[in-house]
């Protein structure tokens, strides 16, 4: 519950906080360069004399954005493939199982890299390239909970009605698993949300002129001896969300959980 609504707190600043700042990204005074924090801004001012406020709320955006639309992305694909693989089972679950582990084998670091290369820069590009690996756990989560249905009553009786096998597929036993489903979501999307830190801040995630968390704790990271707000405040910032998005999963998976709720 506390983590829900720090999350929803976060999403609601990011979201229309800048509505009612006097202060624009996209002005810049080099007179206000590096000002430490005081009553005019609270969080301090970057190089360019921009407030740093209204940058980690308008980086929250591109942060959030990241990790909703990538997580979707992977349990979209996760899913399905995961629940076509287990359903199916023997040659075939073991064919698509292989190519999930070669996948897994593939540096992901190189293959950002591969991207930029051949497709140029892009946000919809780390939306894709975080996606087409984040699934595959999802994959792994889903065919071995829909192996635990494939000899259920109900999914036998729904084979000898002679439904088609999308319609037990999705009709019948994804809907029976959407507890662990959920609860992946919500701890896959903080680990978006790291993974495009990490790539922003080697230079290979948001560029510019868009900003994201992880952009600005690398412009603090290089400036954090001299001008230690640029550091700290977008650091802790993003830290409290990925705890609120933690405590969130928890919290999501004790209470669908029912074993744990007859305990």
């Amino acid at each position: 519950m506390v983590g829900g609504f720090l999350l929803l707190a976060l999403v609601l600043i990011c979201a229309f906080g800048p509505m009612f700042s006097a202060y624009n990204f996209e002005d810049q005074n080099l007179a206000n360069a590096f000002r430490p924090p005081s009553a005019a801004h609270w969080c301090g001012t970057d190089q360019f004399g921009r407030d740093l406020l209204v940058r980690m709320m308008i980086g929250g955006r591109i942060s959030i954005m990241v990790g909703l639309i990538a997580t979707f992305v992977a349990l979209v694909i996760g899913v399905t493939y995961g629940a076509v693989a287990g359903y199916l089972g023997g040659k075939t679950d073991a064919v698509m199982m292989r190519i999930v582990d070669i996948l897994y084998a593939l540096p992901f670091t190189i293959f950002v890299i591969l991207l930029m290369v051949f497709f140029g820069r892009n946000i919809f590009l780390l939306f894709f390239a975080i996606g087409a690996v984040e699934w595959l756990t999802m994959a792994r989560i889903v065919r071995g909970q829909i192996l635990s249905l494939r000899k259920m009553e109900y999914i036998e009786a729904a084979r000898s009605l002679g439904y088609s096998r999308r319609r037990i597929i999705f009709r019948h036993m994804i809907p029976n698993i959407l507890g662990p489903i959920i609860v992946y979501a919500t701890l896959t999307i903080p680990a978006v949300m790291l993974l495009e830190a990490f790539l922003s801040f080697l230079g290979l995630g948001v560029q510019a002129p868009m900003s994201s968390w992880g952009v600005l704790i690398k412009d603090g990271a290089e400036k954090m001896e001299e001008y230690w707000w640029l550091l700290v405040f977008p650091g802790g910032v993003f830290s409290l969300t990925l705890f609120s998005l933690n405590f969130l999963g928890d919290g999501l998976r004790d209470a669908l959980d029912v074993r744990a709720a007859k305990d």
